[in-house]
């Protein structure tokens, strides 16, 4: 069996601009792992790197010769919106591809449009606003509050001054959003609690691997955020101060909230294939998801594959579950 594996090609783009373009680079480390794995399962593997024009990249994958797609492409750099090309372009051709559905790439990307799902559904999820420069007298929410980008992953744009308590605070950092990646800036209420993740596996059963908890011993002041430096500059303070522990230590009654909150985001958003939902509590018990990711990172020590580690699987196994998730996908 012939295994594709399709990704981003890193190029200069405007994420260079703003010091992040380790994240675009970080695409690489998953491809070599995948494609080790792979061959240790006895694929024919090829590596079919994608870069823009959007339609240059449409047509090789109209073209490929393979029979599964192994998707690791995040998106052109600096247009995180494409992300969900890969599995769009295949679908009409029965080429078999994993991880997650367009659908579900396009919807927990836009991470307001997620919210609002899952709000209706009655998952509780921070409260939240889009804002720009030009509205920002419309704010209504209290302090302190956390500033982000509408559309981006990989911690693209969070740093100690997402976290802010004051309107001038929150006036400079949605103008330095805005500008530096475009469109409405999100901005929703800070928990300052307790922070875990949980990937979810699976298509129409699903597989919720341990849970995680990220720990932190940052200097006083440091608001207890996973910034871009936390996850790629390893001589940072963040870096430094933020460990992933799984299992996480929690009782029962937690665990159990947490496994079937995961579940359900999962669902809702219309889950198959894998994701990781993070989520935090607050001092008062309060379980909120701060958001969704479809297809995050599976390169060795990522998030992921340590939940997949404490599962009893091996790194060759868990990228053999997914390859299998994605053959016995009707």
């Amino acid at each position: 069996m012939r295994v594709a594996i399709v990704y981003n090609e890193p190029y200069p783009s405007r994420y260079g601009d703003v010091g992040e373009e380790k994240a675009v680079l970080g695409v690489l480390d998953a491809v070599e792992a995948v494609h080790w794995a792979l061959r240790q399962l006895d694929f024919d593997v090829i590596r079919v790197p994608l870069l823009p024009p959007l339609e240059r990249a449409k047509r090789i994958l109209r073209d490929l010769d393979t029979d599964l797609v192994f998707n690791l492409f995040e998106g052109f750099c600096g247009y995180p919106e494409t992300e969900a090309l890969v599995p769009k372009i295949l679908s009409p051709t029965g080429v078999r591809c994993s991880g997650c559905t367009s659908s579900m790439l396009e919807l927990a990307l836009d991470k307001a449009k997620a919210k609002v799902m899952l709000k209706a559904a009655g998952i509780q999820t921070p409260d939240f606003q889009l804002l720009h420069p030009q509205t920002l007298h419309l704010y209504r929410l209290g302090y302190p509050c956390i500033v982000k980008p509408r559309c981006e992953d990989a911690s693209h744009g969070l740093s100690p001054g997402s976290v802010v308590h004051d309107f001038a605070a929150l006036e400079s950092q949605v103008a330095l959003v805005s500008h530096c990646y475009g469109g409405d800036a999100l901005v929703e209420e800070f928990v300052d609690g307790r922070e875990f993740n949980a990937t979810v596996l699976g298509n129409s059963e699903c597989t919720v691997l341990p849970v995680s908890e990220i720990a932190y011993s940052l200097p006083s002041g440091m608001p207890r955020i996973l910034t871009f430096a936390a996850k790629w500059e390893p001589d940072s303070l963040y870096f430094q101060g933020t460990k992933s522990i799984c299992p996480a230590d929690l009782l029962a009654e937690e665990q159990n909230r947490i496994v079937e909150t995961a579940r359900v985001a999962f669902k809702l958003l219309g889950g198959k294939g894998y994701a990781r939902v993070d989520m935090r509590m607050s001092e008062d018990g309060e379980l909120k998801v701060i958001e969704v990711n479809p297809n995050p990172d599976i390169s060795p020590g990522s998030g992921a594959v340590l939940q997949a580690e404490a599962n009893g699987m091996t790194y060759t196994q868990f990228i053999e579950k997914i390859v299998q998730m994605a053959l016995e996908r009707t």
